[in-house]
């Protein structure tokens, strides 16, 4: 019997889960289909039991549910917990298990697809929201010799790192304000909704290193004002969050299905041309 998937999310008509999940299904012989829903704001639950009603196996979620997702969770992952949001789940029987894989995603797109480790290397986040939330452990696994959360409101960012230094004692974690941005970082990543209002976050352009990576998590946009403004300080790697996104719909696609598709061809596919 076909298995049934589905992303949720509102809007949810921009989404290009149906069109990778296709092609992994094409490129691994799963019989499995899988659909867009457009969820209602305040029956997250209602809309995943009617899912779940219809054979449904399991689910992406996207903006605006991911938190409502953890809510409803039974068996949340570590990864899920940390970041207090969720963007996949499993359905087995009375249980609704929950991950969270934006982060790993990310992790394997900047270490395995751009050839860029961690390790050893000043990492900075922009950011400290539910994006940020779910990279900094994944992070914190390459073993970086420094990771510093940089957000506008520099409480915020200062009780994440708490959060973190509880479960991770003695990690080289700490946050700041963009106003206290003086050093050169090896790897910088927009984790904040800038591109996505064509706004330029305020990073100084000392913050960008020599040899650096300038991510911009938001993809299908071309150049991001984040992307020009790295690019005007000097950087000459800039990348945008396609391949995150490709690689974390892998990593649930090999949770529900137990296989691990490639994903080079379909990130390729995706790929906006950064000029």
């Amino acid at each position: 019997m076909t298995d049934s998937y589905a992303v949720i999310g509102n809007p949810i008509s921009h989404t290009k889960s149906p069109l990778i999940h296709t092609l992994f299904a094409q490129a691994t012989g799963q019989d499995m289909t899988y659909t867009a829903l457009l969820g209602n704001p305040g029956a997250f639950a209602q809309d995943v039991a009617a899912f779940r009603q219809t054979g449904g196996r399991g689910m992406n979620v996207t903006v605006p549910f991911k938190i409502d997702a953890f809510a409803c969770a039974t068996d949340p992952s570590e990864r899920a917990r940390m970041a207090g949001a969720v963007n996949a789940l499993k359905f087995d029987g009375d249980r609704i298990l929950a991950e969270n894989f934006d982060g790993i995603g990310l992790t394997r797109d900047v270490t395995h697809n751009l050839s860029t480790p961690m390790r050893g290397r000043k990492v900075l986040i922009l950011g400290a929201g539910g994006a940020t939330r779910g990279m900094v452990m994944p992070f914190l696994a390459e073993q970086p010799a420094e990771l510093v959360i940089a957000n506008r409101t520099a409480a915020t960012a200062q009780a994440l790192v708490a959060e973190v230094l509880a479960l991770a004692p003695g990690s080289p974690v700490r946050a700041c304000g963009y106003a206290d941005l003086t050093d050169a970082y090896d790897l910088v990543f927009n984790a904040t909704s800038a591109s996505l209002h064509a706004a330029t976050p305020p990073v100084p352009a000392v913050a960008f290193g020599s040899g650096c990576l300038a991510y911009d998590l938001t993809y299908g946009k071309g150049l991001t004002p984040f992307l020009v403004l790295a690019r005007d300080a000097g950087v000459t790697q800039l990348a945008d969050g396609v391949g995150m996104l490709v690689e974390q719909a892998a990593e649930a696609f090999e949770w529900w299905r137990g296989v691990r598709p490639d994903t080079r061809d379909v990130i390729r596919q995706l790929t906006v041309p950064l000029d």
